[in-house]
C-alpha cells in the first residue's frame, strides 16, 4: 500500500523507457528527473508500465525475459534512494509472460489512483486504462517534430497518444519559429530541456586525453518523416559524414563510441582520423559511460537533421551532462543558441570551419572554458531550475 506519509508537496509518478533500453544514457535521463523532482518535495516514484520487450545491452538482443535489464537497473534506482519505489509492470502482452517486478501489482494500481500527476518522460509510455486514471497525465517529448508531422498528417494513432495527455512538454524551444514550417496542431507545446543532477557529474578532474568524444547511433532511417513532399530524415550518419575530414585537419582529437549499423562507414571513418568504438560495450555499464565523458577534452556531436532542418532549439540529454562535467560542447546548431548561451563553453557550428574555430578557441584557454561550460549546466540545466518551471507551468 502506498502511504500518504511520505507525500510532502505531492506524489508524482515518472515513467520512462529504462527497463526496455537499459543503457546508461536512458538510464541516466530518467534518474536526473527522479532525483530532481524528489529534491523539490514531491514523493517520486518510477513505474515502467509496458508490453514491450527488454533489449539486454551485453549483446544487443530483445527478449520477453526483462531478468538482464533489471539486473541492470534495479540496483542503481536502489542505490540512489528509490529501493521500495520502482517497478516494471508487463500486464498488457497477451503472449508473453507477465509479471510485475519491484512493487506489486496492487502497490502500482493503489499508486496510479493516488498520485498527483503521471510524467511521460520522452512520451514513449502508452496511456493504458490504469495510468488514465491518474489525476494529471503529462508528456514530456525529448525527440520533437515527429509527432508534429504524425499530426499534420492525421496520424490517428499518434493524435489518440498526444490527447490522452492534458499537458504537453517538449525539448524543442523554439518549435514556433518561423524556419519551421510544421504546424503545431491544437497542442500547447511548452519549452523544457533535459533536467541535470550536477552531483552525479563531478567537475573538479582535468581531462585523462585531448580527444573530443560522442556517444551516439549512426544509421537508422525508421523513423524518417514526410510533409508535403520533403522529407527529414532522423538517422545521423549523413550530418556526420558531411564534416567527416575535421578528423584530417585535426588528427587524433576526435572519438566516437558508436552503435547502429557503422560497418560499411568504420573504414572510411578511420582513414580520416577517427576513433572508434562500441557504444552499446560502453553503456551497458554506467561507471565506464560517465568515465567516458568525464575523462574527455570536451564533445564534438551532431544533430539529426528533424531538428536542424526545423530550427527546433533541440540540445541534447547527454550534451548537458557534458557540460555538468566542466567539458566544451561542439554541437550542430539547431536554434538552440537562441536559449543558451555560446561562444565559451557551448559552441554551435554550422560548417567545417565554425568546428575546427571552436576546437582552437577551446585549446588557447581549456581551463577558462570548462569553467564556463559547468557554469551553463549549473545555470540553464540544473535540476532545481529546470524542474521548478515544469512543475511551475505545469501546475503542479
Amino acid at each position: 500500500m502506498i502511504s500518504d506519509d511520505n507525500a510532502r508537496r505531492g506524489r508524482l509518478v515518472v515513467a520512462g523507457i529504462m527497463f526496455f533500453n537499459p543503457v546508461a544514457g536512458v538510464v541516466f535521463q530518467a534518474l536526473h528527473y527522479l532525483i530532481g523532482l524528489r529534491r523539490l518535495g514531491f514523493d517520486v516514484y518510477y513505474v515502467e508500465d509496458t508490453d514491450w520487450w527488454s533489449l539486454d545491452p551485453r549483446d544487443g538482443s530483445f527478449s520477453p525475459d526483462p531478468s538482464a535489464s533489471i539486473e541492470l537497473v534495479a540496483p542503481v534506482l536502489e542505490r540512489h534512494g528509490f529501493a521500495d519505489k520502482w517497478a516494471y509492470r508487463r500486464v498488457r502482452a497477451p503472449d508473453d509472460p507477465r509479471g510485475c517486478w519491484g512493487m506489486s501489482d496492487g502497490t502500482v494500481l493503489d499508486l496510479y489512483r493516488s498520485a498527483d500527476a503521471w510524467l511521460n518522460v520522452t512520451g514513449s509510455q502508452t496511456v493504458s486504462d490504469d495510468v488514465a486514471q491518474c489525476a494529471r497525465r503529462i508528456l514530456i517529448e525529448s525527440d520533437p517534430i515527429s509527432a508534429q508531422i504524425d499530426v499534420a498528417n492525421r496520424d490517428r494513432k499518434a493524435i489518440a497518444h498526444l490527447d490522452a495527455h492534458d499537458t504537453h512538454f517538449t525539448f524543442g524551444e523554439t518549435l514556433d519559429n518561423p524556419a519551421c514550417r510544421i504546424p503545431l496542431g491544437p497542442y500547447d507545446w511548452q519549452p523544457t530541456r533535459q533536467p541535470v543532477a550536477l552531483e552525479l557529474w563531478p567537475n573538479d578532474a582535468a581531462p585523462s586525453h585531448t580527444r573530443f568524444t560522442t556517444i551516439t547511433s549512426w544509421h537508422d532511417d525508421n523513423k524518417d518523416r514526410e510533409y508535403q513532399g520533403e522529407t527529414y530524415r532522423w538517422t545521423k550518419d549523413a550530418e556526420f559524414l558531411r564534416v567527416v575530414d575535421i578528423g584530417c585537419a585535426r588528427p587524433n582529437r576526435f572519438e566516437m563510441a558508436v552503435t547502429g549499423r557503422i560497418d560499411r562507414d568504420a573504414e572510411y571513418l578511420n582513414r580520416a582520423g577517427w576513433t572508434l568504438q562500441d557504444a552499446l560495450v560502453l553503456s551497458s555499464n554506467l561507471g565506464h559511460y560517465q568515465s567516458f565523458i568525464t575523462e574527455s577534452f570536451g564533445e564534438f556531436t551532431v544533430a539529426r537533421e528533424q531538428y536542424t532542418k526545423t530550427r527546433t532549439g533541440w540540445f541534447s540529454d547527454r550534451s548537458a551532462c557534458y557540460l555538468a562535467s566542466g567539458r566544451p560542447v561542439i554541437t550542430q546548431e539547431t536554434g538552440f543558441s537562441d536559449v543558451l548561451p555560446t561562444g565559451s563553453g557551448l559552441y554551435a557550428w554550422n560548417t567545417t570551419e565554425e568546428i575546427l574555430d571552436a576546437v582552437d578557441r577551446i585549446d588557447s584557454d581549456p581551463e577558462t572554458v570548462r569553467h564556463d561550460a559547468h557554469e551553463i549546466a549549473r545555470e540553464y540545466f540544473a535540476t532545481d531550475r529546470v524542474l521548478a518551471d515544469l512543475i511551475g507551468r505545469a501546475r503542479l
